[in-house]
């Protein structure tokens, strides 16, 4: 603290008070000057970690728990945060308003979307052969990555992507990570070729038939 009539930095406290509130705590300081002997009023603001609300997504199954973060700290879609519930990555950011955005101060967030990153992503993946779709569920790495228009094996069934659907929307062309994808949509394709067998990666796998009036 500088003393204003002199400018000295060293001070010594007669008095001091802490004010709290939920998210600050402040010092109310008395100081005498060690320099010129001037006694003046100044003051330390602090600010303290508050609790948010954190969902994380494990597959299908959702999580509540709460984190301590400051208020004044900014987030973004992509960052990690470590909760009791363990690492999680930021999907989203949900305002007071309930509005979704990838990116905003603490203090303006009321939830904080995520997915677990201490478990293999789960993808679903539907094969539509003509009306009758085969869907399964995957679970790969988070950093794996599947494009439009590549060429999978799954058992016997080679197929081509032409649609991925993310967390915010869908792809008709590009590349996403397993992290942020829930459903991959292909067509079987007659070719022995393929990038890549995703067969080992099988969690489940379902049968629909089209429906007929």
């Amino acid at each position: 603290m500088e003393c204003p009539i002199c400018g000295c930095d060293s001070t010594e406290t007669l008095k001091s008070k802490k004010v709290s509130s939920k998210s600050k705590e402040i010092s109310e300081l008395l100081l005498k000057c060690n320099d010129c002997g001037f006694v003046f009023k100044d003051s330390i603001t602090e600010t303290r970690p508050v609790e948010y609300r954190l969902i994380i997504s494990k597959n299908n199954e959702s999580m509540k728990t709460f984190i301590k973060l400051n208020p004044d700290d900014e987030l973004s879609s992509g960052n990690i945060v470590l909760s009791d519930l363990g690492q999680a990555e930021i999907n989203a950011l949900e305002l007071k308003s309930g509005k979704r955005v990838d990116k905003a101060f603490v203090r303006d967030v009321e939830t904080i979307w995520s997915s677990s990153i201490e478990i293999p992503s789960r993808i679903g993946v539907s094969i539509d052969f003509g009306g009758d779709v085969t869907s399964y569920k995957i679970d790969l790495d988070r950093d794996y990555r599947i494009k439009v228009e590549d060429v999978i094996k799954l058992e016997k069934n080679i197929f081509k992507v032409h649609t991925i659907k993310t967390l915010e929307r869908k792809m008709k062309k590009g590349a996403a990570k397993a992290s942020v994808i829930r459903r991959v949509y292909g067509r079987p394709i007659n070719l022995r070729n393929y990038d890549y067998d995703l067969t080992s990666n099988i969690h489940s796998k379902k049968l629909k038939k089209p429906k007929f009036s």
